[in-house]
């Protein structure tokens, strides 16, 4: 695993073998932010990552310049390899073990991105919990971006404020946000992985 760009671009990262965990690919994660670079300047925005497993992407945003960053993961090994990594390369990221759901529900303040990647296994209602929850708690900013990575076989884009998806191989981003800010946003689909 690797940082892909930004202060850390090109530094290797080893977590435990035992993670129960199935990372965001390379090249998933390089569309991702670059669609993503499209609309941000990285520096200083709030980030929240769901289901962070081993922090891979929570990384890539602090490298960017992205703080504060809140990872939140049930499992304690990603959680204490998530705290471990934040220290070593001073990257300010809070580390919170927790049910998703859960935390979502407790959950204060607002943030202009929000990551959620859960195991691709997970019952459809629970991927449009996801959506439910961030906006019934308003925890996104007014200009801010829900992104849940999920596979082709999970449908999200009959969602309240779904704006638009990319697809990357078996992999898909769905992206949500307010109205207001959407219509300044790619407004596309894009179904080519076949």
């Amino acid at each position: 695993m690797r940082i892909i760009s930004g202060k850390y671009k090109g530094r290797r990262l080893s977590p435990p073998k035992n993670l129960p965990v199935r990372p965001t690919t390379d090249m998933s994660k390089e569309a991702l932010f670059n669609i993503l670079n499209n609309h941000f300047n990285f520096a200083e925005l709030k980030v929240l990552d769901l289901f962070a497993g081993t922090g891979n992407i929570s990384y890539e945003f602090a490298s960017r310049g992205c703080e504060p960053i809140i990872a939140v993961d049930a499992d304690y090994g990603c959680v204490s390899f998530i705290k471990k990594t934040a220290t070593e390369f001073e990257f300010d990221i809070s580390a919170i073990k927790s049910d998703v759901f859960q935390y979502l529900e407790r959950a204060k303040g607002e943030f202009d991105i929000i990551f959620s990647d859960p195991p691709y296994n997970l019952e459809q209602a629970d991927f449009e919990k996801i959506n439910t929850l961030v906006f019934e708690k308003e925890l996104l900013a007014t200009d801010g971006m829900l992104v849940i990575e999920h596979s082709k076989h999970t449908k999200l884009d009959h969602l309240d404020h779904f704006s638009f998806q990319k697809n990357y191989g078996g992999s898909v981003f769905s992206f949500f946000e307010y109205e207001d800010a959407a219509d300044d946003s790619l407004n596309e689909t894009d179904d080519s992985e076949e």
